[in-house]
């Protein structure tokens, strides 16, 4: 598979990333799996415990579905940066976006952080929180810190972090007029 070419131009109609392929390759389908074969042991031995695991199991699976379903999880335009499950955010109320490398045992991860300068309900040019009932459980590309912080997990997607991080500042300087 040819490598994604790296965003040199701010584009016209702006920019999105849908999950990577290889990001619900293994999480969703295995899940999936494990739930089936649990319910099925539950049918022929009829032991509970085959019942909670077919449940914690399924659980994971219903968490998982985002990552196979290949539709814009974020991206920006000349309005602002769209998040799934978040809204957008108008460049004026970003205040720093960076990127940040952390390691959870031996695997280095990086997240997208987006500061906003104002208040969350000021900062959202269009809120979308607000999700259908069914999906609220799963899986969402980003979390809010308690110091205004927007942090986004680009493992999930397949350009390298330091290209989408370097595409949304470029962005943002762009359209701030920096």
């Amino acid at each position: 598979m040819p490598a994604k070419p790296v965003i040199t131009q701010i584009p016209e109609d702006g920019f999105s990333l849908a999950y990577s392929r290889k990001a619900g390759e293994y999480r969703f389908p295995s899940a999936l799996i494990a739930a089936i074969f649990f319910v099925a042991c539950f049918v022929y031995y009829g032991s509970q415990v085959f019942l909670v695991l077919a449940v914690a199991t399924a659980c994971a699976a219903y968490y998982y579905f985002p990552l196979m379903e290949r539709k814009p999880r974020i991206g920006a335009n000349q309005y602002g940066i769209f998040i799934d499950g978040f809204g957008l955010i108008g460049w004026n109320s970003v205040a720093d976006i960076g990127l940040s490398t952390y390691a959870v045992r031996s695997i280095e991860m990086k997240e997208l952080h987006i500061k906003l300068n104002r208040p969350l309900e000021r900062a959202l040019l269009v809120d979308w929180r607000r999700v259908a009932i069914w999906r609220m459980l799963m899986k969402l590309p980003w979390s809010m810190t308690h110091d205004n912080i927007v942090r986004i997990d680009l493992e999930l997607f397949a350009p390298r972090p330091e290209e989408v991080h370097a595409t949304f500042l470029r962005m943002w300087r762009y359209y701030r007029g920096i």
